[in-house]
Order: C-alpha cells, then structure tokens, then sequence
C-alpha cells in the first residue's frame, strides 16, 4: 500500500510543481488570441468552458488504455507503477501539455502540421499518412471492443440467430458494431458542441465515478497491495516478454501514448484562452495515469497478489474485458458494477469517435477542405470509416492491437521529437522533451526488433543493439535537422 499511495502523492503533487513549470516553460499567456476566437466557424472552432474541455480531453485520450492496459501491465508486477508515475509526469503529462500549446500557437492546427513546421516537410508528409492511419485503427479498435462487450453483456440470440459470423464475429456483435458506427458517423460530422460538448460531461462523471468507487473498494476492503521491493519481472514468460521494452508498451495511455498528441487539436480549438491549458491537457493526462494506477493496484491486489493475476489471466485467454467484469462484480456488485463496465465501454467509444474526427481534420488540414459545409465533412469521412469497417472485417482484433500498440508509442516518440526542436528554436529547456524522446524511441525500436508482428528477432542482446543504432542515427538527425533550420532562419 505504501507504494501505491506514494505514486498517488507524486501524481497529485506533479500537477502543482512540474505542470507550473512547464507552463513558465512554454510562455503561457492568458491575453493571447486563441484560435476558438481567431478562428471561430461554428463547427471545430468553438469556445467551452474549461470543466467541459477537460472531461472531453480525458474522455478523449481514456480508451481502454488505462483499465486494459493498467491489468495486463500489473501483471509485470510492482515495477508498473513506476512507469505510470514517472512516465505519467515526465513523459505523458508533458508530451499531451506541449503538444497542445505549440497547436494552440498554429491556429489549432493538427498534429502533422505541428511536426512538419519543426521537423521538416519530409516528416510532415509521412507524419500524414502515419497519423492518419492510427487514427482508423484506433477507430476500428475502439469500434470492435466495445460492440463485443455490449453484445457479452447483453445477450440477444433469439434476435441474431440468423446472422452468420464475419471475420470471427458473431451476429449480435456486428448488430452493436453497427449501432456504434452509426453513432461514430453522427458524432464526427456534427459541430463538437451539440453532441460531443453535451453528453461527453456525463460520460466524464461516469469515469470519474468508476475510479472512484474501485479505489473506495480498494482501500476500504482491506486489499494487501503488492509493495516495490525490486524490479523483478512476474511473467511467467519473462525472457520472451522483458521489462524493456514490452511494459512500456503494454502500459501506454496511462503514461504516455501518442494518440494523445492527435486528440489535444480538437481541444486546443475549443480552449478560451491559454491559462486553460495546464488544467486540460496536463490535468488529463495526470488525471489518466492516476485511473491507471488505481487499476493496476486492484488487479494485483484482487487475486492476493501478481502471481494469482498471471494465473487469472492465462485461465481467461489474457482477456482483460473478462477480469474488468469479475473485480467489479465482486468488489461493488449490483447496478455498480454495471456503471463501471458502462464506463469502460464509455471510455472506448468516446476515444474511438473522436479519432475518426481527428482523421477527418487531419486530411482537411493537409488538404484545405473547408469543414463548414456538411456535405464536404462527409466526403472526407466517408472513405475514413469504410477503410475502419475493412479493418475490422478482415484482421482479428490481437493483430490489430499489436499494431495499433506500436504505432502508437512510435507516434509519441515523432512528437517528442518535434516538441525538442519546438523548445530548442525558442531556446528554451528543450531536454526536457530530448530525454524522453532518445528513450521512447529506443523502446519503440526495440520493441520492433523483438516483435513477432514485425522483425521477431529471437534474441532479446540483438534487439538491443540494433535499438541502440536506431536511436542513435534518429538523435544524429535531430541535431542536423535543427542546427540547418537555426542556419537556415539566420541566413
């Protein structure tokens, strides 16, 4: 328990100390023009009180990242809670505050567009089409995972029993993936503040309350939480699955996760002036990583420590939805446990419908579409949504995960990157941004090297070393590309 309430502490104190300084950091000025007023249309552009944008944030950046993979990053063992704390704050916190202020000075402009105006034209057009992509399978994903939750616990055979499988996929799944698409279409296409601006608050308290309770019922229920004594790693596999890199993907959204860095323009548009930020951004992603703490600590708690975890998990086929069910039911019961699991589903659909939206903007950005007119917001979501429909229908939901789990991290390390330069132009700090980005793009490089999905090496020294000479030829980059652009400004 003393672990778990220190990381709590640390969290909860960052807010104050570290979220200030980033804030003196970057400049923050209240008297600024912001882009909801500069650039006000009715449909993005449009200014929100702070309480909303921050629930919208974190509802936006949730997913299922901080239940899912705060369970299966327990299983690792106490040495999560250090990546949630220390990643949170100084990897997570400061990408999503950063991120969101250089968008906030581009006129709310999207990811890509951010990167390219530090990094290049070059790193723009492949940031593009990288970001684009993530942003349709995290909408696949974030579509398939909550359609098969809706349709576990809420059985409806009589009504499909005519349906044949697709993909894997039984009738009343794909009856809720439809629903959930519909609602995916309508939630994209309209202005964020009829639909997303109004119930997002509900679902915001929703996550709010879930947290809450399992930590009442943690604390209350007399729970032994396992104590950091060491850095051993708990997996009955180990070798095949180190600490480095695989936790550091496993555990993503709760400390740090590029998708973020996608989801901080739509807010950005929406702020109404800069002081607003710190709250927003920073507050939601120490918001999250506390979430995921909470998490972690009841899976490893819950089952009388990691070891009984493991072995929960293997007796279920590694499925997380399933332990989610089994801990709410038997530490809250009744209607509680239906609101956590609402919220876990809540979470996974608002995170999948705002990444349809951010693909959207992100081609209209690149393009210059005006989004005003509806028929050309749905010209441009029409083909998004079909390719994220393919996805689900064609690759099995493990394969899409693991893609979606690199790609993602390896999205935070360009934007890590781009914050450094981002920095090193104004002169500021920027090693608060390049020390993060030399480890995650390590991790990222790494993981790739070890990863059955992509190079499979077998052995983990081998990984290493080629880790090692990816990271050091993209730092070599980074330091030729902003020296030629400081020589290039100067000239």
């Amino acid at each position: 328990m003393i672990t778990f309430l220190v990381c709590l502490a640390l969290l909860t104190g960052a807010y104050f100390v570290y979220g200030r300084y980033l804030e003196r950091v970057a400049g923050i000025d209240p008297a600024r023009a912001v882009p909801s007023a500069a650039r006000f249309d009715g449909v993005d552009y449009v200014p929100m009180p702070r309480w909303k944008t921050f629930l919208i944030q974190l509802l936006n950046i949730a997913g299922l990242g901080p239940v899912f993979g705060a369970i299966l990053g327990a299983a690792y063992g106490p040495v999560a809670f250090l990546w949630i704390t220390f990643g949170g704050i100084f990897f997570g916190a400061m990408h999503d505050f950063l991120s969101a202020v250089m968008s906030l000075r581009s006129d709310g402009r999207s990811l890509p567009e951010i990167v390219g105006e530090n990094l290049g034209v070059g790193v723009k057009q492949v940031m593009r089409l990288f970001s684009l992509l993530l942003m349709v399978l995290v909408g696949a994903v974030f579509m398939s995972q909550p359609a098969e939750l809706l349709a576990w616990k809420i059985p409806m055979a009589e009504a499909t029993a005519g349906m044949g499988a697709v993909n894997g996929l039984p009738g009343n799944v794909l009856v809720f993936l439809g629903v959930i698409l519909v609602y995916y279409v309508i939630a994209t296409l309209l202005p964020v503040d009829k639909l997303i601006g109004r119930i997002y608050p509900l679902f915001g308290g929703l996550l709010f309350f879930m947290a809450g309770a399992i930590f009442v019922a943690l604390v209350a229920g007399g729970y032994s939480i396992p104590e950091l004594t060491s850095l051993k790693n708990y997996l009955p596999d180990a070798a095949a699955f180190p600490i480095v890199p695989t936790l550091f993907v496993t555990i993503a959204c709760g400390a740090i996760s590029g998708f973020h860095a996608t989801q901080s323009p739509l807010m950005a548009r929406c702020l109404r002036n800069e002081r607003e930020a710190r709250s927003v951004f920073f507050g939601g992603m120490i918001t999250e990583s506390i979430i995921t703490l909470i998490w972690a600590a009841i899976a490893m708690a819950f089952w009388g420590g990691v070891q009984g975890l493991n072995e929960t998990l293997a007796a279920n086929g590694n499925k997380a939805a399933l332990l989610v069910d089994i801990i709410s039911r038997q530490t809250l019961g009744g209607w509680l446990s239906w609101l956590v699991i609402g919220g876990v589903i809540a979470a996974a659909i608002t995170s999948g419908d705002t990444a349809f939206r951010s693909a959207r903007l992100i081609v209209a950005d690149f393009a210059r579409v005006d989004q005003r007119p509806l028929w050309k917001r749905v010209a441009v979501s029409v083909p998004l949504f079909a390719l994220g429909l393919c996805i689900i229908l064609l690759m099995d939901f493990r394969t899409m995960w693991s893609y979606f789990a690199w790609m993602n991290q390896a999205l935070s390390v360009i934007t890590l990157w781009a914050i450094s330069a981002w920095l090193w132009q104004r002169r500021k700090p920027f090693w608060i941004a390049a020390l993060p980005s030399v480890a995650m793009t390590y991790i990222c490089s790494s993981y790739a090297f070890l990863s059955p999905i992509m190079f499979g090496l077998s052995n983990t020294t081998a990984a290493y070393l080629w880790g090692g000479g990816v990271t050091f030829t993209i730092s070599i980059f980074f330091i030729l590309t902003i020296r030629h652009r400081d020589a290039t400004r100067i000239s």
